[in-house]
């Protein structure tokens, strides 16, 4: 789960990390009346989308750049008019672009330096890392691959936690001297609390700044949490604008589906996530194209294939269906019953290509072929696939 930078101020003031001041608005109206209550010398316009790049971003509507720098409250009102309800196309959002419904109103500051500063998982050491360097405000891919050298690494035992030496040591790593030290020492220390307390999986700061009055604030903030522990923050959940997801893998996430969209026009369902990525490569490998990762679980129901069914079958561009289901612990003629009634409820009118293996296979095949339903079967991933691209054609 994302969210926005507005949002990771919200959370940066509760726990201590310092921040510019910066308040949300959803029209040109609140924008004016948010900048007149805040009462700056100079204001920051972003717009709020879940992509980066949005400084180098242009509108559909042919306004560029989603970040700008006024004066006056005037000036943010007719910048937030050319923002709002708008599509914003960066090298992140791709083509389509992404609606912007929302713009931050910010206080701006004069930069002396920029770093760059996050805390992510690395599951390699299964611990949390801090990944830090002097080179902020640039993609940190290419700061890894141009200047390797420039980046410094302290990973966290995640029992003890983030220890003292270990904020001190990444802040010297900084460069940073004196006061300067002992503000980006306290920084680090709250930003780890927060990665910990609420079960981020990523807290990337670019840029972490000091101003030229001797501040260092968090500029830019991307936050990814644990879907597993959000049961906890029911705070942050609240926090989620489905608006800037993908309808499908909302509507996926209802039904307690593993669904992430892609571009191609074979649906895929499949038990396993490991399977998933199986069945992509091989109808990747047959020249076909995968229109959807969707892992139904181990122990899914009627109901969740049959919602799974509906998900896929509103995508326009998929033109076959193949599942592929091994049944361990899912029984291959809850599966079979499943793929039947939804291809009943929801009127199939596409090819759909299924391949069964593991326990109760056999019961499943024959509810299958005893269904009346036009089922292609399939006796391997091999022959599905290659009868699921040929069903496209």
């Amino acid at each position: 789960m994302n969210i926005h930078e507005y949002q990771a101020k919200q959370l940066f003031n509760r726990f201590g990390v310092a921040t510019p001041q910066g308040l949300p608005a959803s029209t040109p109206e609140e924008a004016a009346e948010v900048a007149a209550s805040m009462d700056l010398k100079e204001y920051v316009v972003k717009a709020q989308v879940h992509a980066g790049g949005r400084g180098k971003g242009t509108f559909k509507n042919g306004f560029k750049g989603g970040v700008h720098l006024v004066k006056t409250v005037d000036e943010v009102k007719d910048v937030a008019s050319k923002m709002l309800g708008e599509v914003l196309v960066t090298k992140q959002t791709g083509e389509a672009g992404k609606l912007v419904n929302k713009v931050m109103i910010a206080e701006a500051v004069d930069l002396k330096h920029e770093y760059y500063f996050a805390i992510l998982q690395d599951r390699a050491r299964k611990c949390p890392v801090i990944v830090a360097s002097t080179k902020g405000g640039m993609n940190i891919e290419e700061v890894a691959e141009t200047d390797p050298d420039a980046i410094v690494k302290e990973y966290i035992d995640p029992v003890y936690g983030l220890l003292p030496f270990q904020a001190l040591k990444i802040a010297c790593a900084l460069n940073l001297r004196g006061a300067l030290l002992r503000q980006a020492t306290k920084f680090i220390t709250n930003v780890y609390k927060l990665f910990s307390s609420l079960d981020c999986s990523l807290v990337e700061i670019n840029p972490l700044v000091v101003t030229t009055d001797d501040r260092v604030m968090a500029l830019d903030a991307k936050f990814n949490f644990d879907d597993n522990a959000l049961y906890r923050h029911p705070e942050i959940v609240e926090m989620r604008d489905v608006t800037e997801e993908d309808p499908r893998e909302v509507e996926a996430s209802q039904y307690n589906l593993n669904y992430i969209g892609l571009d191609g026009n074979i649906g895929c369902l499949v038990n396993g996530a490991g399977l998933a990525m199986a069945t992509m490569d091989i109808i990747k490998h047959y020249g076909g194209s995968p229109a959807n990762f969707l892992d139904v679980g181990g122990s899914a129901t009627e109901e969740m294939v049959t919602n799974a069914f509906r998900i896929l079958t509103k995508d326009e561009q998929v033109k076959a269906i193949l599942v592929n289901i091994f049944g361990g612990i899912m029984r291959c003629d809850v599966i079979a019953l499943g793929v039947v009634n939804a291809a009943r409820t929801i009127d199939m009118k596409i090819p759909l290509v299924v391949r069964l293996e593991g326990t109760n296979v056999e019961l499943g095949k024959k509810i299958l072929a005893d269904s009346g339903v036009a089922i292609i079967s399939a006796d391997s991933l091999d022959d599905a696939a290659q009868k699921a691209v040929a069903a496209t054609k």
